[in-house]
């Protein structure tokens, strides 16, 4: 029988793994090696100059508060990108970013603003911004070593800000272009205006609800129309019909009625136009221009009057006669007493379901009005970027959003990039006090209009966040004559929330494409909402907002990353939990456990020893297994390959091959014994390389105590340098 050999584990494996102890000084090592950077990574030889690049750039966090759930699968997903492809040999970059966040940002402080009893309408502009750049700073800082303690491999010599001046001025030379292209106009245009935060957004940021109203049928003269919305109806005096709708057919195009209304007798005119469904209620309505898009449209083909009837806070203009200054809420009931007091009510539908436009951050109905804005004219943009998705330029996984993006564009409409904020990019431009003419001005030369000659004023709108961080990718890569731009774009991965689709995604590949001529990305990789355990969405009104540092703090790191990772397919949501996360706590535990059994019964290997059959047939069962999980990790099934391992780890590997070493150790020739020891060194060395983008930490630390080191020891690298295990 054979003696086995005195333990040569080191003393720290006789305690099971301690997280907190390992965690800081690893993270520590690997940005003091450093190597998350591509440079230092060639300079050292670790990467050739022939090296093909992989490129990710990091969605910029919002600097305005601390990092969530969702943010904890972004940086896990995007490290086990990155550190696979450094460990296949690539001339790696990680580029992080923060993202002042314009509006959002500004929400955040405006709350924290309300609990100390003031209003950012009372305070001097130049103040305001200065109070919430020093908010984002401090949140900057905290949010940064939020994400190193996630693990991220980015390289951090080159982390950016969407405030940095070259961002800024790249943003403000695409604004240039795309003026001199004819693509930007400044135009008096319907836009969706939120009462409650003084801003017009685009559409993507409206959110659609779906609400059970009242729902009035009003005589209009001789008609009857239909409105869940009396209180803009002061203004009307256009009534609109289809050309062919025969139960109108004996009124004309321009015929004048009179009628009584609101407040009084009032003359409306006969409006022919095709817009007008002959299905949906009597067939007619009266427009009311200033606050409908559809009307703002039929009124614009006609050459109609517009007339506002609210104003940018919500209540009624003197128009609305006796209402004037009321709330529109409080007005409407008001209003329709005064229209039943006229005998101008037919009747009232108690149920009426319609879908309401709210702002999405405070859920106040939007009000359409007519202002003055920046807008982007998208479909040459977007043609250019449909011929491109099209002619399979660029991968989406998973699949169906490349239909979802393309039905988007198809249908795109004019982008207003105008926000009446504080915080944010200024927008470059100036505007014509006389007549209203916006010109672009770079260099704040322009003094007279061009037009009109009258002065010129500074535009004190922002741009919408989504302007500038549509232009993140070429612009943190110092677009248009860096180096980092000539070796790093077109990116590789685009890594974000399926949710952003349309309000980054595609504007990044418009953008991107008309900038640079060239896609900014190759593969778009969507990840769904990280959900509560009851597959709810996480809210604060909930009382369910997982903190991903709590759960790290509670059960490591590389658990939360593996439970962030395993049954999650690209697209469709995560519920998680503590219990999910807590299960991988036991697995990091077991591995620990499995390096510790390696160590105390090898002190001594041969790697040159020949396998014994046995071996062998196990061997062929592991490798088979590590060619799955490459190609698995090429076409980024990472959710399948973290799968696998945990399961080859613990079921094979430990409770069969780890079981049966100790009967090799006691019985086996000195030859079985050789070939199991190198069995089982071999086995962990590429089981650790395997793990490693997953589990960073543990596999990082163990790996310090391989007996199997270049020169004893000397010279060995991090693990997160080392090669994958490639199985030819």
């Amino acid at each position: 029988m054979n003696e086995k050999p005195p333990s040569k584990a080191p003393d720290k494996f006789l305690k099971p793994y301690d997280p907190a102890a390992v965690e800081g000084r690893i993270y520590k090592l690997w940005q003091d090696s450093g190597y998350f950077n591509p440079d230092k990574c060639l300079e050292d030889g670790l990467v050739t100059d022939m090296a093909k690049p992989f490129t990710i750039i990091m969605p910029p966090t919002n600097a305005n508060g601390s990092l969530h759930a969702g943010h904890g699968l972004v940086m896990t997903i995007e490290d086990i990108m990155t550190r696979y492809k450094r460990m296949r040999g690539y001339r790696t970059l990680w580029l992080p970013g923060l993202d002042h966040a314009g509006f959002e940002t500004q929400v955040v402080y405006e709350k924290k603003l309300e609990k100390e009893g003031r209003t950012r309408f009372e305070i001097e502009p130049k103040k305001l911004y200065q109070e919430i750049l020093d908010f984002t700073l401090t949140n900057s800082a905290n949010i940064k070593e939020q994400i190193k303690k996630i693990g991220a491999s980015c390289d951090w010599s080159r982390e950016k800000f969407t405030l940095d001046n070259d961002i800024v001025r790249t943003v403000y030379d695409t604004f240039k272009r795309l003026s001199e292209d004819g693509l930007l106009y400044r135009g008096k245009r319907i836009v969706s205006w939120c009462p409650k935060h003084q801003t017009s957004f685009s559409d993507l940021e409206i959110k659609d609800e779906e609400r059970t109203e009242e729902f009035y049928y009003l005589k209009y003269g001789p008609f009857t129309i239909a409105t869940s919305r009396p209180e803009t109806k002061f203004g009307d005096k256009y009534v609109v019909m289809h050309p062919d709708d025969k139960r109108y057919a004996e009124y004309e195009d321009g015929q004048k009625i009179s009628l009584e209304w609101i407040n009084g007798p009032i003359t409306a005119t006969i409006i022919k136009d095709k817009a007008i469904d002959m299905e949906f209620g009597t067939g007619v309505m009266t427009i009311t221009p200033w606050h409908d898009p559809v009307d703002f449209e039929i009124a614009e083909r006609h050459h109609l009057d517009k007339e506002q009837i609210i104003d940018e806070r919500g209540k009624l203009l003197p128009i609305a006669g006796e209402f004037v200054g009321m709330n529109i809420k409080k007005a409407r009931p008001l209003i329709i007493e005064k229209l039943k007091a006229k005998g101008l009510v037919e009747k009232t539908d108690m149920n009426y379901k319609h879908v309401v436009r709210t702002c999405y951050k405070c859920g106040t109905i939007i009000e359409p009005q007519i202002k003055s804005q920046w807008f982007v004219h998208m479909k040459p943009l977007a043609d250019k970027a449909l011929e491109k998705i099209k002619s399979g330029e660029i991968e989406y996984i998973p699949e169906h959003y490349k239909k979802i993006t393309t039905h988007w564009l198809e249908n795109i409409i004019d982008w207003n990039i105008s926000r009446q904020i504080v915080w944010g990019i200024p927008i470059p431009a100036k505007i014509c006090q006389k007549c209203g003419e916006g010109f672009v001005d770079l260099d704040d030369k322009l003094r007279t209009c061009a037009k009109c000659g009258g002065d010129l004023i500074k535009d004190n709108d922002t741009f919408d966040t989504w302007f500038s961080s549509s232009q993140w990718p070429f612009a943190s890569l110092g677009f248009p004559g860096s180096e980092d731009f000539k070796t790093y774009y077109p990116t590789d991965v685009m890594e974000t929330a399926g949710e952003i689709i349309f309000f980054w995604v595609s504007r990044m590949i418009m953008l991107g494409l008309y900038v640079t001529g060239k896609m900014p990305f190759k593969t778009v990789y969507l990840h769904g909402l990280v959900l509560d355990a009851k597959g709810q969405k996480m809210s604060k009104s909930k009382g369910n907002v997982i903190d991903p540092l709590t759960l790290t703090a509670k059960f490591g790191t590389d658990a939360f990353r593996m439970g962030m990772v395993i049954g999650n397919t690209p697209g469709t949501s995560l519920a998680l939990s503590e219990g999910k996360v807590s299960a991988y706590k036991k697995f990091a535990n077991k591995l620990w456990n499995i390096a510790r059994f390696i160590f105390e019964n090898v002190n001594d290997v041969d790697m040159s020893v020949s396998y014994s059959a046995n071996d062998v047939a196990l061997i062929d069962v592991r490798d088979k297994l590590f060619k799955e999980i490459t190609a698995e990790m090429d076409e980024y099934k990472f959710y399948i390959v973290a799968e696998k391992l945990y399961q080859y780890a613990w079921h094979q590997f430990a409770d069969q091959i780890l079981e049966n070493s100790k009967h090799v150790f006691q019985n086996e020739s000195a030859e079985g014994i050789a070939s199991r020891k190198r069995l089982l060194v071999e086995t962990l060395d590429k089981l650790l390389r395997a793990l490693h983008p997953f589990m960073p930490y543990i596999t990082e630390e163990i790996w310090s105590d391989m007996p199997v080191a270049l020169a004893a020891g000397k010279g060995k690298k991090p693990l997160m340098v080392e090669s994958w295990p490639i199985i030819t």
